[in-house]
């Protein structure tokens, strides 16, 4: 133990060398890409899980959510994505009312996902991973014509994202169940990234990952932010909201009880809006 330390430890694990530290440029505000007001969403057992929500997201930002679990974090992003039914309230993307809308819509409006449960609701375990890399394309004039999937354009279209995310084995038949963790959320990342959203969401993204995926989905983040996009990261893991976010939303009994930038946010000042301590 006196002879080594984390990072020696992290590259052993991964093959090379690896940065705890996530390096980033100062954030660059555009206009406001997602605007939330008094939102109202009742959780699976019919009580309130969002009580009057209020957020905004900025393009050129990273806004994390920040909060214990169970305060409305995965009702937030279901209503967002259509998956949930808001009481009241209004979520617009771009200016545009998507509330209570189909989850096509809200694609088509601008928004794509990496949820919480990458297996659950990111892929279909049992198609191949070029099948996953489509899931929403299917009907374009590139994958698809007179009903008919065009095999070799979509197996052609998954070899690029292969390569270009590093996904392993570079096998675009194989199934997605058959992969490691770390490349079926790359599989995810590179479809929902290449569908050039104007807003990202992003959802526990490292959850069960190895270093050396955690890295790789870290830098995703940050490139979608400085190509202009908004990302929204909700994250139970304070370290990364903190190092990876522009500024931080603490979220507590399904309200935003206030709002901070990364750089002056320190662990007990979070920790006290987490517990509904304020600000």
């Amino acid at each position: 133990m006196s002879q080594t330390d984390e990072n020696q430890l992290a590259s052993m694990m991964v093959g090379r060398e690896v940065t705890f530290k996530v390096d980033k440029n100062d954030a660059i505000y555009g206009d406001t890409v997602l605007k939330i007001e008094d939102l109202k969403a009742k959780d699976n057992r019919g009580l309130f899980a969002l009580n009057g929500l209020d957020l905004e997201v900025r393009r050129g930002e990273i806004l994390g959510i920040a909060g214990v679990d169970g305060n409305g974090q995965s009702e937030l992003v279901e209503v967002i994505t259509g998956l949930k039914k808001a009481e009241s309230g209004s979520v617009m993307i771009n200016g545009k009312e998507i509330v209570n809308t189909n989850p096509r819509n809200i694609m088509d409006s601008g928004i794509s996902n990496i949820p919480e449960d990458r297996q659950k609701h990111g892929l279909v375990l049992d198609f191949t991973v070029s099948e996953n890399m489509i899931l929403q394309n299917y009907k374009k004039e590139r994958f698809s014509k007179n009903g008919k999937l065009l095999d070799s354009n979509i197996k052609q279209f998954a070899d690029e994202l292969i390569n270009k995310f590093d996904v392993r084995p570079q096998n675009n038949a194989l199934k997605a169940r058959a992969l490691s963790g770390g490349n079926q959320q790359k599989v995810i990342i590179a479809r929902e990234v290449t569908n050039d959203p104007d807003l990202l969401i992003a959802t526990q993204p490292t959850r069960g990952l190895d270093v050396g995926a955690i890295e790789f989905v870290h830098k995703s983040l940050i490139e979608q932010r400085d190509k202009g996009k908004g990302v929204l990261l909700v994250s139970f893991e304070l370290d990364e909201i903190m190092s990876v976010s522009d500024r931080i939303a603490v979220i507590y009994e399904g309200k935003i009880v206030g709002i901070v930038d990364a750089k002056d946010a320190n662990e007990n000042q979070l920790g006290l809006m987490m517990a509904g301590g304020g600000k």
